[in-house]
């Protein structure tokens, strides 16, 4: 019969299974690209800072994502370096910590979503409203915006992660390389039928939302870009839409990745590689898309450069 230890506050992290010859080049891969994430989306929000031509909503709006894909890595990539090097049965965590994790986890996932859709509205409002986009998209309304994102995400995650404290733990076995919602509550001996049902709605609820809004908002700039015969026009809303439905669509599809590979238990082990990768990938590319596609981060870019070059020549 199975051991039960009711309530524990030390868990174990199951972690990845991997072999000691893989072991360190995995380890390597993971710490450059937190150093990559760390320094272009530090490097992202400085810029936007410090240059005022940057001081536009589309910019001050994309600024949480990187904020947030900061946040949600550096809570979870160091912990998951460290147990790398770890034997199994050394991986241990207190439930406090873990909660923390899950917490931050979900917030990094949902507020992806959020946010993106914030930026869905401002260029749907730059493009087919541009004579009314600066009454608008005023300071205050970019503030607003980014609060409603961010709260939005945190009422839905705290409900979620509130339902999980509740439950009581009879189990100490976290199955994943790191803590996420769905570990948590399989640590219980009680009824998860609330948190299924919750975790369902919250799933379905984000998902018809983000795509919702992103399918029309989408529609509404083809249809204006079809009956404008503004080339200017057309042009800009090529390029800015295009770079924002490529991060979207990256995101989206690493989090259906998971989604997938929840529903075949034989893979648990792509699983958690793709949940690791789910912060990792749209983190490191974030940054270098704005900054490839943005015409003002590249001339602030090239700028730079010169500056550092001429004084290089002295």
């Amino acid at each position: 019969m199975e051991n039960y230890t009711f309530n524990s506050f030390t868990l174990q992290l199951e972690g990845l299974k991997i072999t000691e010859v893989s072991m360190y080049p995995i380890f390597l891969f993971f710490f450059v690209s937190y150093l990559i994430i760390i320094l272009a989306n530090v490097g992202i929000v400085v810029l936007v800072f410090i240059d005022t031509s940057l001081h536009q909503p589309m910019y001050l709006l994309f600024c949480n994502l990187p904020v947030n894909d900061i946040i949600g890595n550096s809570i979870m990539v160091p912990r998951l370096l460290v147990d790398l090097l770890r034997p199994p049965s050394e991986r241990l965590i207190s439930y406090y910590e873990c909660v923390v994790q899950a917490f931050t986890t979900h917030m990094f996932g949902t507020t992806s979503h959020t946010v993106l859709m914030i930026m869905a509205f401002d260029r749907f409002m730059a493009i087919c409203n541009p004579l009314r986009y600066a009454a608008i998209m005023t300071t205050k309304m970019v503030i607003k915006l980014t609060v409603a994102a961010w709260g939005v995400a945190f009422i839905l995650v705290g409900i979620l992660l509130g339902l999980t404290i509740r439950l009581n733990r009879c189990k100490t076995l976290i199955t994943n390389p790191f803590c996420d919602n769905a570990s948590l509550f399989k640590l219980s001996c009680d009824s998860v039928f609330i948190n299924n049902v919750y975790g369902l709605t919250f799933t379905v609820v984000l998902f018809t939302g983000s795509i919702g809004s992103m399918v029309l908002t989408y529609t509404k700039i083809t249809v204006v870009c079809l009956t404008s015969k503004n080339k200017s026009l057309n042009s800009k809303a090529l390029r800015t839409c295009s770079t924002h439905l490529f991060v979207y669509l990256v995101m989206f599809l690493c989090g259906m990745l998971i989604i997938i590979l929840h529903r075949f238990p034989q893979y648990s082990d792509y699983r958690k590689l793709s949940a690791i990768l789910f912060h990792i990938i749209p983190g490191s590319l974030n940054p270098i898309i704005y900054g490839v596609q943005s015409k003002e981060i590249r001339k602030f870019l090239s700028k730079l450069f010169q500056v550092r070059k001429g004084l290089l020549s002295f």
